[in-house]
């Protein structure tokens, strides 16, 4: 998509971590930018700025009545939504599956994966009738391959790569596009605000101070949009070699199985 036709970015997540980063990437371009998020006291933070064209509000992405609502407020103020960005998620618990509160992977799913799809199911038919738009859906690198002690999250994000790969396949002749966002492990306060949402996790609860900045990261989202990317990742070297091992092992299926 050429950026420079888009006026209306909408984020999820946007009041903090990566989804904030990329608001402002797109805020500083001098695009219309909504964010919603379920943290209030955050996005009232953000908001405080008083920037022209950044606009927010809450919202738990569970909520579908809530969608509606968000999205004729955001139509309002900026125009028909060109960039959705699906970034509100809350991270893994640390409890192997057998050991797993059933509620929590619950809300791990209804968040980190059927959020997402409220978010698509939102805006997704008015992009493809307007011929044009991108969408980014946040996936992980959990999506792509395993990780112990992350189960539900793991099925979250495994799920919204499968998915963001057919809706691709579904939009892109309408001359909409789908990228898959898969991040390693980012400098966010991603624990902290799973905690605030009634997660929980064994994970030590403090700001991950280690792995990519999210203003960095924002550049390499903005980029996978203008050159429609299927998928934008962080770290690809040091990830590259546990999704090589699970490759590898559905090549020796195919072969195992092949006539």
């Amino acid at each position: 998509m050429d950026l420079e036709t888009a006026r209306h970015a909408f984020i999820t997540g946007g009041a903090s971590g990566i989804g904030h980063a990329i608001a402002e990437a797109f805020a500083a371009r001098g695009v219309g930018v909504t964010i919603v998020d379920a943290n209030q006291d955050t996005l009232g933070e953000v908001l405080a700025t008083g920037r022209s064209n950044l606009r927010g509000s809450h919202l738990d992405v569970r909520d579908r009545e809530g969608w509606a609502r968000v999205k004729d407020e955001a139509v309002a103020e900026f125009g028909p939504v060109d960039i959705l960005i699906n970034n509100a998620g809350i991270a893994p618990s640390g409890d192997e599956i057998a050991d797993m509160d059933p509620a929590h992977f619950d809300q791990i799913i209804a968040i980190n994966l059927t959020g997402m799809f409220n978010g698509v199911s939102t805006f997704a038919a008015n992009m493809r009738a307007r011929g044009c738009g991108h969408i980014v859906n946040t996936a992980s690198m959990a999506g792509i391959t395993v990780m112990p002690s992350t189960a539900a999250y793991v099925a979250s994000k495994f799920g919204v790569v499968g998915f963001s790969e057919t809706l691709r396949e579904e939009l892109g002749p309408h001359g909409v596009g789908v990228s898959t966002f898969c991040p390693g492990q980012m400098a966010t306060p991603l624990l902290e605000n799973t905690i605030k949402l009634g997660g929980k996790t064994r994970f030590p609860v403090a700001p991950i101070m280690k792995g990519a900045k999210p203003a960095d990261v924002a550049v390499l989202v903005l980029q996978g949009i203008a050159e429609n990317a299927a998928y934008i990742l962080t770290d690809p070297d040091v990830w590259r070699p546990r999704a090589e091992r699970r490759l590898h092992a559905l090549r020796e299926a195919f072969d195992r199985w092949s006539d």
